[in-house]
């Protein structure tokens, strides 16, 4: 069976950075800022996003280009006597899996929340009355199965439809869609009486900001956002490496989906800090500031109705491209382990992950009283654990390692791969910084993980 192909330069990329454009751009990048000190943390996350997200990224690329198969299947390809790499390739799978386990529902909660906003649920709601709309919702677990049911019959019908007829071409337009459509509400957002405090906060670098949270917290958190944010270590990028031809070199294709990336996490917060400040509403928030503290905004806003659920729509949008990056990675996954068609292996993934939405649903309402960790967890808050505590980090440590060092791939055969074609290349210079420092401190991002994980 010959290895399928995207259609175009710009479908690559903007499918990559679809996949890994999502929640976590435009819900934690905003409140982590506003947790972190401003703009302070914002250079500290370009800067680490440069340094580490960029060549671990080239790293995905290279092994899914050279491999030309799925995670499970790419170490099988690329070192075919060396079996002792090969559990990654699994790994990487059951992180994907896991990981649609509760994106799934968090995405139902963003379409859920854009028809609540267009019928006028919140139009002259007060605070109480929002914050109690978000606790309903959760606890009605035959609606958000609904959501969650109407996200994976979307997703799977496109992934039927093959990575270039289906995945591509969605994708391609969801991610135009996004751009217009967050630039429009930034836009807004700016021109509001009294945004002028959220944009200082946001783009002026203070000092104070950053005593208040502690220099080290906010390195930390900067450096783990700037990794999780490309949802890098699960062969999310190598799967669309594989899909791509040698005519680009593969850095530069990484800048730009890190470009991509930012940009969407950048706009986010023109979207945000204004629109908190001209209310006067606290931009640290934290993870209520969607589903609370914006609705709140809104009701109060000139023509907030339409200004909210078009922000849901593209919040809609952001979950929907991920889910069909993460989607097309375990199918193809599939269709390597098992040699069956796609359709016949995006009916069974997309059944399959719905089933294993469930728990994750239930654990907000049924099975509530399961609390893993501190109180306040449920099943989401162990599934993300998993994924971003474990899969992530550990999974990047080993791509890293085993592109840079003779006990895997080796420095050379990764570089002649990241290197053919047209575009920037990996430089010489970078290989003591990508042998050495990389590793480093994708362990520091893992240990740190787990120190200030509240285990309760």
């Amino acid at each position: 069976m010959s290895r399928e192909r995207l259609g175009s330069r710009l479908g690559f990329i903007l499918l990559s950075a679809g996949c890994a454009i999502g929640i976590g751009n435009v819900w934690k990048f905003p409140w982590m800022v506003g947790q972190y000190g401003g703009a302070i943390f914002v250079l500290i996350y370009v800067f680490f996003l440069i340094v580490l997200g960029v060549p671990v990224m080239t790293m995905e690329f290279a092994m899914g280009r050279a491999a030309q198969k799925s995670p499970v299947r790419m170490y099988h390809e690329i070192k075919p006597a060396d079996k002792k790499w090969r559990p990654h390739g699994y790994l990487c799978l059951a992180g994907n899996i896991i990981l649609l386990m509760f994106y799934t529902t968090v995405s139902g909660w963003m379409l859920q929340y854009f028809f609540k906003t267009a019928k006028g649920d919140f139009s002259g709601a007060d605070n109480a009355a929002i914050g109690s709309a978000f606790s309903g919702m959760l606890s009605d677990p035959l609606m958000m199965i609904l959501f969650v049911g109407v996200i994976m019959l979307l997703s799977t019908l496109i992934c039927m439809a093959g990575v270039k007829g289906g995945v591509e071409k969605i994708t391609k337009v969801m991610m135009i869609a996004l751009m217009v459509l967050m630039v429009a509400l930034a836009v807004n957002s700016v021109l509001l009486d009294g945004a002028a405090e959220g944009l200082k906060f946001y783009l002026i670098p203070n000092i104070e900001n950053v005593k208040d949270a502690g220099l080290v917290n906010v390195i930390v958190a900067a450096m783990n956002q700037a990794f999780f944010t490309l949802s890098l270590g699960m062969g999310g990028m190598a799967i669309f490496g594989s899909y791509i031809g040698k005519d680009r070199a593969l850095m530069g294709e990484a800048v730009n989906v890190a470009v991509l990336d930012t940009f969407v996490a950048f706009v986010s917060g023109l979207i945000i800090f204004p629109a908190c400040y001209a209310y006067g509403i606290s931009p640290d928030a934290g993870p209520s500031l969607i589903f609370v503290t914006l609705p709140n905004v809104f009701t109060n806003m000139p023509l907030g109705r339409l200004w909210g659920s078009l922000f849901f729509v593209f919040m809609t949008f952001a979950a929907l491209t991920t889910v069909l990056g993460v989607l097309e990675n375990i199918i193809s996954c599939i269709t390597d382990i098992t040699k069956l068609g796609r359709k016949s292996a995006s009916l069974i993934v997309g059944v399959g992950i719905f089933l294993l939405s469930l728990p994750c649903i239930l654990g907000f309402n049924v099975w509530s009283g399961f609390v893993p960790f501190a109180e306040g967890t449920g099943v989401l808050d162990l599934e993300d654990f998993v994924v971003s505590n474990l899969i992530l980090p550990i999974g990047a440590l080993i791509f890293s390692v085993f592109c840079t060092t003779r006990y895997g791939w080796g420095w050379k055969n990764f570089e002649a791969e990241a290197n053919e074609g047209r575009g920037l290349k990996v430089a010489k210079w970078m290989r003591p910084i990508m042998t050495f420092v990389i590793p480093l401190m994708t362990l520091v991002v893992f240990i740190m993980g787990l120190l200030n994980f509240n285990f309760g």
